[in-house]
């Protein structure tokens, strides 16, 4: 008889107290070798906050365990921004390039990834249409407005928002956000429920088969070590900062590489989830997961991070430059495709993981 699944495995539990003390004992450090286990202390605690979220969204159910994740991921996130933005070395671009990095790593990288991983595994797997588009519906005027609009408003010139603009656009995607969760949790919640997956000759997939729920207790204590993991990346996010501006800086980068290291790092373990799920013939979990980030990155980061930078009296660039728009609506376009029929095959995410290495391969090399 196999052992039974462990849903808090003892890294799990040992990472967000280590992190904390890491803090404590290194945040005044400088060398490569304090810079070296901060970074570990970071991912780790990153890695943790993100397993006890899963836990606790596998408590709740779908989709507000998508939902959960989404709120988690959105607070590392905004820990990491503003460390950074406000920090030694201020970056007013930090916000745009970030949520630039998280919308396309969404939409072509982590999608892309699901969608190759699970039609290597599956051929072809299905997901809901309505569900799919309703993120879309969501994420294309939430980047409009934060991403392109400031390049055309004459208030302020250059991309950036006057203190009322950005005010109203905070607003804006707060909105979205709050009628896109009511949406999905509450009035058409069907729309994102996974679908139910068969195997050759229509009985039910095994892969397909949900998780068991977890018991409370295991949920408790997850949700407890998820608020300890989360404090944890906010102030090892203070302490990582300035090395991770001085290596950008050092190579020579630009800096919005900044953002796409961001990004990368919020968005590494719900992408691991994400092809997880693709790999058990889950898409609409991944579709969940993927796009949901995408949504609350905008929705929730970009309130928050623009009601600090007012009380900070901070600029905010938001624009993003002609080629970047030029690439967005693109992005969009090859979703609109993917996500249009129910049915996701091999070619739209290899034309997904294309569209993502152009994109960094423009960065590096303007």
């Amino acid at each position: 008889m196999p052992a039974p699944e462990r849903l808090l495995p003892y890294w799990t539990i040992a990472v967000p107290p280590l992190a904390l003390a890491v803090h404590f004992l290194l945040h005044s450090g400088a060398g490569p070798a304090a810079a070296a286990v901060l970074v570990a202390a970071l991912l780790g605690a990153v890695l943790s906050a993100v397993h006890h979220a899963e836990v606790v969204a596998r408590r709740v159910g779908e989709p507000f365990g998508a939902v959960l994740l989404a709120l988690a991921v959105t607070v590392i996130e905004l820990g990491l921004i503003v460390s950074i933005m406000f920090g030694g070395q201020p970056e007013p671009t930090l916000l745009r390039d970030t949520i630039h990095a998280t919308v396309v790593l969404v939409l072509h990288g982590v999608a892309g990834l699901c969608i190759v991983v699970g039609a290597i595994r599956h051929r072809e797997q299905d997901f809901s249409t309505r569900g799919a588009q309703a993120y879309l519906t969501v994420l294309l005027p939430m980047v409009a407005l934060t991403l392109v609009l400031p390049n055309f408003t004459t208030s302020l010139p250059g991309p950036y928002y006057t203190a009322t603009q950005l005010a109203f656009v905070s607003v804006s995607c707060l909105v979205l956000w709050l009628a896109f969760t009511f949406v999905q949790t509450v009035r058409h919640r069907e729309y994102f429920l996974p679908l139910p997956a068969t195997a050759a000759g229509g009985a039910p997939s095994p892969a397909a088969v949900a998780p068991a729920r977890p018991p409370g207790r295991q949920s408790l204590a997850a949700l407890a070590l998820l608020l300890l993991a989360l404090a944890a990346v906010v102030l090892l996010a203070k302490d990582v900062s300035p090395y991770l501006q001085s290596l950008v800086a050092k190579a020579g980068a630009p800096a919005a590489l900044v953002g796409v290291i961001v990004a990368a790092i919020v968005l590494m373990p719900e992408g691991m989830t994400a092809v997880r799920a693709a790999k058990k013939n889950q898409l609409q979990t991944s579709i969940n997961l993927a796009l949901g980030s995408g949504v609350a990155s905008i929705g929730l980061t970009v309130p928050a991070v623009s009601l600090v930078a007012w009380w900070t009296h901070t600029p905010v660039a938001l624009g993003v430059t002609p080629g970047g728009a030029v690439l967005l609506g693109l992005s969009f376009l090859m979703a609109i495709l993917t996500y249009g029929n129910g049915r996701a095959s091999l070619l739209s995410g290899v034309v997904h993981l294309i569209l993502l290495a152009t994109w960094l391969f423009l960065i590096v090399v303007p």
